[in-house]
């Protein structure tokens, strides 16, 4: 039932599964992701039975000893395909009879155990009604006599211990039994929620899968609308993306001359500071100069005192007089030229701002996005009617396929099929507790067997007196031989009834077990009903020819199968693309191309851009035509170098003071002294200044002539560059323009693409996935039949087989053990304590003879 439920609801879907051609690869950014809702379902996907599985283990692996043989698909193969064949008189055609062997050869093992079992189910009542009548005849050990044996004592424990063991084989088989028949009926309890998790799951998939499709396709709103936004942001995407294809190539120009227009302004500072500078210590020199004369002067005139003649004097006056030559300047300043000339072409260089130039040649070229907004206006208008085109379509797919009314038509079946199942169920549970009830009697009556001989052997060992004879043996050691041979009498009554039991349940079992289970689990079973021309002599592949009613397409129950368990959509696993295309109701490549071809045909004319005008050009020629860089940098550097004065003032007067120190008192020494303190006071107050104002000067000229450093071939390479850029936006730009256009254009399209990818993914792989449809199957036969119903009843005739063919043992020595435990009529008498037999002539017997239990020992 819940495979032809499986295969009316694959039927039904075929007819409202859509699908769709190969997408191209999605490019851009921030793509819209998309994630259809998860489909929640009750059923597990596999049974595990917990730890009985090991006795199930057990009895698959006897059933593999029993039956070796690989599953037979050959021979099923040729049973279906002469499914018309008619025992009566078809039975002797050779190719029947040679199928009838193949069959008889791979059911050997069965066979076999089937033939044993049969024997047993005749051969038992017969031999316990002969057994029985050879007692009644006191054979078979009926005569309630016991001979005394020399190794008694070691037969009566050995058939003791091998009874124990025997019982204790019979105990796990009734065990196991008792185990498969509680299981079993858990099981079938089990079976309505099994059932109904299974149909609620159907249900889901069959009410999911039209909002599925409706959520897919309202998905397009969400993809038009992260398209509408990058349209309007135009200005941001594509205009800005030729803005930064652009920059490299013009910002690092108009950068170099904004630089420039800053190196302008600071070297007329510097010019003006150097040339100032200048003017400040061309003075300061002639004041030193002069100051330095009147010294000299004075110095002079104090030499030419009288005092001088005097020879201790005249050494001191002359050494004086020698050094006055060093009271001079040190320095030439008024040879080096002025800069008035530079600072005048600098200054003309200004009265042009090349800094307002350049912004105005960055403000033209950063209004490109705004320019490209502004031309693309009516192309955006367009693209945008295309895109909610495309959406009306899109909206109308739901509605031509009508889903919904289309998998109601399945609601009625699957309510029907609900409804005799659970009819059947109390029909089935009701029978289950007969079953259950009829394998509590036969686990019941080999307990009641396996307690006898329990009870035979307890009461047997513990009762037992070796002191006492045959005929005056314990009531308790008696009692056990009873229940020895009681639990003997029941084997004989019951064991064939429970090897009859056993016989039909392993032959249905094992072979469902063989020839279902297994070949369903390992997918065999698929593979046989897959053959081509199996099921229908005119069709290569049958469900092909049932879904499509075209044989031709290679669609199998395996594939399906294995598609369906990995919870693969409907329109993948049925390959439903041979009966419904969806390009046929959603075929948006004219709508595409239309939007790819406004995007390359977008002309965009970016042609008004002046990085730098012809004043600016000049501008920058003027300044490189200044002569800042022509100075002579290191003249200048040379003579403001050089000390202000000849000689150090400071020492000079520290040294005429100390020769003042040495004439005696008079003008002369007043004098220098006098002159002493001048040279020191116009060292402080002039040489010193000036000494800190050639240091500025030497500073402020070397940061001019580091300014004014190749400052022609600066200005040629910025106007290179210049040029070249120009040249660029003015001839190439429409190549960046179509790049741009084309990457703007394919992100646009990447997201419908995107789109269409994930709706292609969702149908096969996600939109009515149909593992509910290989779980029903599943539960039907892998878990109600095979987990539920055959595995126990394999270990239920497995335990009590087992049990069964043990009591043939167990009777065997419960007989002969008896005969140790139960009070005999009569016992072998000795005539002397040494145990001497002696001459019975009257018997023929020798040692012993026959002693009544009345008569003395």
């Amino acid at each position: 039932m819940a495979l032809t439920l499986g295969f009316l609801l694959l039927l039904g879907l075929c007819w409202n599964t859509f699908s769709e051609g190969p997408l191209s690869t999605t490019r851009g950014s921030d793509v819209p992701e998309f994630e259809l809702p998860a489909t929640n379902y009750e059923t597990k996907d596999s049974y595990k039975p917990g730890s009985i599985d090991v006795l199930f283990q057990i009895v698959h692996t006897f059933l593999h000893v029993v039956q070796p043989n690989a599953f037979p698909e050959d021979i099923l193969r040729k049973i279906i395909q002469q499914k018309k064949f008619d025992l009566s008189t078809d039975y002797e055609k050779p190719e029947n009879v040679v199928l009838t062997l193949k069959v008889i050869r791979y059911e050997i093992g069965i066979i076999i155990c089937a033939v044993l079992g049969l024997l047993f189910v005749i051969l038992m009542p017969l031999v316990g009604f002969c057994f029985g009548l050879c007692r009644c005849c006191n054979k078979c050990g009926g005569e309630m006599h016991q001979r005394q044996k020399k190794n008694g004592t070691f037969l009566r424990k050995c058939f003791a211990v091998s009874l124990l063991v025997i019982c204790i084989f019979i105990s796990i088989g009734i065990i196991c039994g008792f185990v498969a028949n509680h299981h079993l009926r858990i099981q079938v309890e089990q079976t309505r929620k099994l059932a109904d998790s299974n149909f609620r799951d159907l249900r889901t998939l069959l009410n999911e899968t039209p909002s599925q499709i409706s959520y897919v396709l309202d998905q397009y709103t969400t993809t038009k609308e992260k398209a509408f936004s990058d349209l309007d942001n135009i200005k941001s995407l594509l205009g800005s993306g030729i803005h930064e294809q652009l920059r490299p190539k013009v910002i690092p120009v108009l950068d170099d001359i904004k630089t420039m227009a800053e190196a302008i302004k600071e070297t007329k500072e510097a010019l003006l500071t150097v040339n100032n500078t200048l003017e400040n210590l061309k003075q300061s020199t002639t004041q030193l100069n002069s100051s330095l004369g009147d010294i000299k002067m004075n110095l002079e005139q104090s030499l030419n005192d009288p005092q001088c003649s005097v020879p201790s004097v005249t050494a001191a006056c002359n050494d004086i007089r020698m050094t006055l030559n060093q009271l001079d300047d040190n320095t030439n300043m008024h040879q080096l030229p002025s800069l008035h000339n530079q600072l005048d072409n600098v200054n003309d260089v200004l009265q042009t701002d090349l800094s307002s130039l350049v912004q105005k040649g960055n403000k033209s070229f950063n209004d490109i996005p705004e320019m490209v907004q502004n031309q693309t206006t009516d192309m955006v208008s367009d693209i945008k009617s295309t895109l909610n085109s495309i959406g009306s379509d899109i909206k109308n797919i739901n509605e031509q396929i009508s889903i919904q009314d289309n998998l109601s038509i399945f609601m009625d079946p699957i309510n029907s099929i609900e409804t005799y199942i659970y009819q059947k169920l109390p029909t089935l549970e009701e029978y289950d507790s007969y079953r259950w009830l009829a394998s509590l009697v036969i686990c019941g009556l080999l307990t009641l067997i396996v307690i006898f001989y329990y009870l035979g052997l307890l009461c047997g060992v513990f009762g037992y007196d070796r002191h006492a004879t045959p005929t005056r043996r314990g009531c308790i050691s008696n009692t056990g031989g009873i229940f020895l041979m009681a639990g003997v009498g029941v084997s004989f009554l019951f064991c064939w009834i429970l090897m009859t039991i056993v016989v039909l349940t392993f032959v249905v079992g094992g072979n469902v077990e063989k020839l279902v289970c297994e070949p369903y689990q390992n997918k065999k079973l698929f593979q046989i009903l897959d053959t081509p021309y199996l099921l229908n002599e005119n069709w290569k592949y049958y469900l092909s020819g049932m879904v499509f009613n075209k044989p031709d397409i290679n669609l199998t129950f395996e594939q399906v199968y294995s598609d369906c368990k990995e919870n693969k959509g409907i329109y993948a696993t049925l390959k439903l693309e041979n009966r419904y295309n969806i390009s046929e109701h959603f075929n948006t490549q004219e709508h595409t191309r239309n939007i790819n071809n406004s995007f390359e045909n977008l002309n965009i004319k970016i042609d008004n851009i002046v990085l730098l005008d012809a004043a600016g050009r000049k501008n920058l020629r003027d300044f490189s035509a200044s002569g800042v860089d022509q100075i002579d940098y290191d003249a200048y550097l040379a003579e403001i170098a050089k000390p202000p004065t000849k000689v150090n003032l400071l020492s000079f007067a520290d040294e005429l003071e100390r020769k003042a120190s040495q004439l005696p008192p008079g003008s002369l020494k007043q004098s220098l002294t006098s002159n002493a303190q001048t040279i020191r006071t116009v060292y402080h107050d002039q040489v010193m200044p000036l000494r800190q104002l050639m240091g500025s000067l030497y500073r402020s000229i070397q940061n001019l002539q580091h300014k004014s450093n190749g400052l022609g071939v600066k200005v040629v390479n910025i106007i290179s560059s210049l040029d070249s850029a120009q040249d660029f936006i003015t001839n190439r730009i429409s190549s960046v323009i179509v790049q741009e256009s084309k990457k703007y254009g394919n992100m646009i399209l990447g997201y419908f693409e995107r789109y269409l990818q994930w709706v292609k993914i969702s149908i096969s792989e996600q939109i009515a996935a149909c593992k509910p449809v290989a779980t029903a199957l599943d539960s039907a036969v892998d878990v109600f039949l095979c987990s539920y119903i055959i595995e126990p009843m394999n270990l239920f005739w497995f335990g009590i087989g087992k049990a069964t063919i043990f009591l043939l043992p167990a009777l065997i020595f419960a007989v002969k053990l008896a005969k140790y435990y139960r009070r005999m009529d009569s016992e072998d008498v000795y005539d002397d304590v040494e145990t001497v037999p002696m001459k019975n002539m009257q018997k023929g017997h020798i040692g012993f003879h026959r002693h009544q239990t009345t008569q003395a020992l």
